[in-house]
């Protein structure tokens, strides 16, 4: 019942087709539950209650143990992002629930804020054109309830899985630096460039030291630009112009100029509420779309990569890996 754990209860509390039958947290006090909703203090509580499935919203450090024990008992789960601490871990979390044909889910939200959806769909329609850079920006103030992992595998995780949902491509190479200037054991700061399978470069540019908050993700092509702001789930197109110019001096310049601009008018569902939408369905044998645990644990995989690169300063080539 942390900051993640109370909107979860919250959505799966109204969720059609849903009950919510009971909280663990050794932590939480009765107060913090929806209204009767059972609170329990340990995992094995919770399965002897005879659940469906489960949502693990706790420090990263406990999804293993917490994960394998759901799949041990044959629990359906969704854990938070990152799917676990380190990839080996992600891996063997991924093994377990495959290995028992139960659903098995990460949540990266990204892919269900309404500017993210729109902008992979319009990607797909080709309507950029080639994708030839995919930039973001993820900053704000350093969040004190995270202390197991770094800025990397807590928010950078959101860019990389993103990046490869829009893109349809996985990471190739990735050169990194990170620094620390908060005084804990993990970075605070990280800019990041890579390659990916198709070409296109990516740069992301991930932090805990700005005093305001930004989620920006930019992709240009050989159209012009889009440009998703997840906070506010905004999406605009900055076409491409074709102008002459009669300045001698950029007279032989062949770039682009700048053209029409479009904000689209997108539905704008709560992206918990969907994510939750498609894990139901999918615990019910109907359509979904969900983030499996495979392509969590790839993500974790090119989050540690991003942390080689930055420790001994060498541009890291990935092995290859399924596109998301």
């Amino acid at each position: 019942m942390g900051a993640m754990g109370r909107n979860h209860a919250r959505v799966l509390n109204s969720l059609e087709g849903v009950d919510l039958v009971a909280v663990a947290d050794p932590m939480a006090s009765a107060s913090a539950v929806p209204s009767g909703v059972q609170l329990v203090q340990e995992v094995e509580q919770l399965i002897a209650l005879g659940i469906d499935y489960a949502v693990v919203a706790c420090p990263t450090i406990f999804h293993e143990p917490i994960g394998l024990a759901l799949a041990e008992a044959g629990v359906h789960a969704l854990i938070e992002k990152p799917l676990a601490n380190t990839a080996e871990a992600s891996n063997r979390l991924a093994e377990a629930f495959e290995s028992r044909g139960l659903v098995a889910g990460v949540g990266h939200i990204e892919r269900f804020n309404p500017a993210i959806a729109s902008l992979r769909e319009r990607l797909e329609a080709g309507e950029l054109g080639e994708i030839l850079q995919v930039v973001t920006r993820r900053q704000g103030p350093f969040p004190g309830r995270i202390a197991d992992v770094g800025v990397v595998k807590d928010l950078a995780t959101h860019d990389i899985d993103l990046t490869g949902f829009v893109t349809g491509q996985t990471y190739r190479t990735i050169s990194a630096q990170t620094i620390s200037r908060s005084g804990r054991e993990h970075e605070d700061m990280i800019a990041a460039v890579a390659q990916l399978s198709g070409g296109t470069i990516a740069n992301h540019s991930v932090n805990w030291l700005s005093p305001f908050k930004e989620r920006t993700t930019v992709v240009t092509g050989d159209r012009g630009c889009f440009v998703a702001d997840t906070l506010t789930a905004d999406l605009t197109f900055f076409a491409n112009g074709v102008v002459d110019t009669e300045w001698e001096a950029l007279s032989n310049f062949r770039g682009v100029s700048e053209g029409d601009m479009i904000r689209y008018a997108i539905r704008k569902r709560e992206p918990l509420l969907v994510e939750h939408e498609n894990f139901r369905d999918a615990v019910s044998g109907k359509s979904h779309d969900i983030v499996d645990m495979r392509m969590g644990a790839t993500t974790v995989a090119v989050s540690e990569s991003m942390l080689r690169s930055a420790a001994t300063g060498e541009t890291i080539v990935l092995d290859g890996a399924p596109a998301s």
